[in-house]
């Protein structure tokens, strides 16, 4: 329950603080205009950091003990959110960014004692001031290379989500110190997934400095952990697919500086993502295909843990001079991504089909009643409600009703917010307090589930344009959590929570959808989610 309850509450906080954020941003100057090396055209603030990291902090002041380690991580992240939003309002130097950069680090590895003790290809130890040296200086590295890998919309936060989300598996399925490491990246998934929200193209804010050098502060942090701490047997060179293409990125664009006698620490667009859009791909295009690369290393990551340094390096080598071997033959040829197409047979039948009536009708109103049902359903049948859950339930009826009373504009952030957490509560008890119901709710759920999946699915794909766009961050997003589940059922223990990752996520898809398409606040799904979240209240009080 903490970790469900560590991802809900750092999304909340990151969901609710951005658009306040945002608001606020053009006032005090926190605003990314346009200029050559960027991809925008218009102001965007750029305050999507502070919700990041509030949001993922928060919970684990509420839930973590202040140890030494975790002492010197909430230094170090705050330190960075304090000089990244300086950063945003007002452009800092280099140099004055390092000195946030080397004093975050520093605290993690001195104060709190956490650094690298062995290499790949090595035996023996490194000495103590040797391993502190190095992992100074690769946390410092791991800072910038994903502050340099935010030039399009949704692209750091999605990598980092990866990576965090490959690490927390890692320490679920290991028997070492695990608690520490899943609560911090979950703790950073639901700001990363609060934010992404936002942020997905055409984003309304961007993270800026202050969420970036967090999100490298907190993977590299976290890799070394894995490797010290959780799982001391796993390979080396590990950390390399964990964290993934940033490293070699920020590499790649430091050797062509430094070749063409640049400041090193100029920018210029000469980014993976760059030249992807230089090729003539598309914003959508070069994301998804940036996601596809990491998502590679991460997963290559999972299943190579034991393996040789030297095959999991051959392995991220080649397939980085892959990418890089792709890109400089292209433009050298000036191929371009996009030429004339004619429409094929098969968009022929697409379009035929998307005139039809019954793909904008009949799955909608199935996932409009669905849902709603099956929230109040499984609060009158489950055996039993949580106090902490009860409790928590009853202060989101008053936050509801007090929304659905003073609400003025079109802003449903709050509405999504009570929704997705109903939900995640219905899933919860739905898999803990309905064991009762099993030998005939295990086939009733699975077609309801697969049925609600396609409803979605038709929905969105066939729908009415504009209403509920598809964006690299949905695919992503997916993808994780499909292969979470595939994952976790793969551990007898915890198959269940692969189970309800995959249950969340049709959820959470169908409650946008509906939300999306609302017209009315009073509305079938507003109203059940009102009575779901009494009865929770009043079953886990009285």
């Amino acid at each position: 329950m903490t970790y469900l309850l560590t991802f809900i509450t750092a999304m909340v906080v990151s969901m609710v603080l951005i658009p306040l954020m945002a608001r606020l941003a053009p006032r005090i100057g926190m605003v990314d205009r346009p200029e050559a090396r960027k991809v925008h055209v218009k102001p965007i603030p750029r305050a999507g950091g502070v919700g990041i990291v509030l949001g993922a902090l928060l919970p684990l002041v509420l839930w973590l003990p202040f140890d030494d380690l975790f002492v010197a991580y909430l230094f170090g992240a705050l330190v960075l959110l304090a000089f990244g939003a300086w950063d945003d309002i007002q452009e800092l130097g280099h140099y004055v960014k390092f000195i946030g950069q080397f004093a975050a680090v520093i605290a993690v590895v001195f104060y709190g004692d956490l650094y690298v003790t062995r290499l790949p290809f090595m035996d023996a130890e490194l000495s103590g001031s040797a391993g502190r040296i190095f992992t100074v200086v690769a946390m410092v590295g791991m800072i910038n290379a994903v502050n340099h890998s935010d030039g399009l919309d949704g692209l750091a936060g999605g990598m980092s989500l990866l990576s965090l989300s490959a690490m927390a598996y890692l320490a679920y399925a290991s028997n070492g110190e695990a608690a520490f490491l899943i609560i911090v990246a979950l703790a950073a998934l639901g700001g990363i997934v609060g934010f992404l929200r936002y942020n997905t193209h055409p984003a309304t804010v961007f993270m800026g400095d202050g969420g970036s050098q967090f999100l490298g502060f907190t993977a590299g942090f976290l890799a070394v952990y894995l490797m010290e701490h959780v799982n001391t047997a796993a390979s080396r060179a590990l950390p390399a697919l964990l964290l993934g293409l940033p490293i070699v990125d920020i590499l790649a664009v430091f050797a062509q500086r430094i070749y063409h006698g640049m400041n090193w620490f100029r920018a210029s667009k000469n980014h993976i993502h760059h030249r992807l859009l230089a090729l003539g791909f598309d914003h959508y295009e070069s994301v998804v295909i940036i996601y596809s690369i990491q998502t590679l290393f991460v997963v290559s990551a999972i299943f190579m843990l034991y393996e040789s340094s030297a095959l999991i390096l051959s392995l991220y080598l080649g397939v980085c001079v892959l990418v890089f071997v792709f890109l400089t033959v292209a433009e050298r040829n000036k191929w371009r991504a996009h030429r004339l197409k004619r429409r094929t047979g098969l968009g022929k039948i697409v379009a035929s089909i998307k005139k039809h009536q019954w793909f904008n009708t009949l799955p909608m109103r199935f996932v409009s009643v669905a849902i709603p049902v099956f929230f109040v359903l499984i609060g009158l049948v489950a055996t039993q409600v949580p106090r902490d859950l009860g409790v928590v339930s009853a202060i989101l009826v008053g936050i509801l009703l007090l929304y659905l009373a003073l609400r003025r504009d079109k802003d449903t952030t709050v509405l999504q917010v009570v929704t997705y957490v109903t939900a995640a509560f219905v899933v919860y008890l739905q898999t803990r307090y309905c064991t009762h119901l099993e030998p005939v709710l295990n086939t009733i759920e699975i077609v309801y589930f697969v049925l609600l999946a396609v409803a979605i699915g038709i929905t969105v794909r066939y729908g009415r344009k504009g209403e509920f766009i598809t964006t690299p961050m949905d695919y992503l997003v997916i993808f994780v959590v499909l292969f979470a589940g595939f994952l976790l059922h793969n551990l007898p223990e915890k198959a269940d929570l692969g189970a309800m990752a995959v249950k969340l996520m049709v959820l959470f898809y169908g409650c946008e959808l509906i939300i999306t398409r609302m017209r009315k606040l009073v509305h079938l799904l507003t109203v059940a989610t009102l009575v779901t979240l009494t009865i929770f209240a009043v079953r886990g009080l009285v």
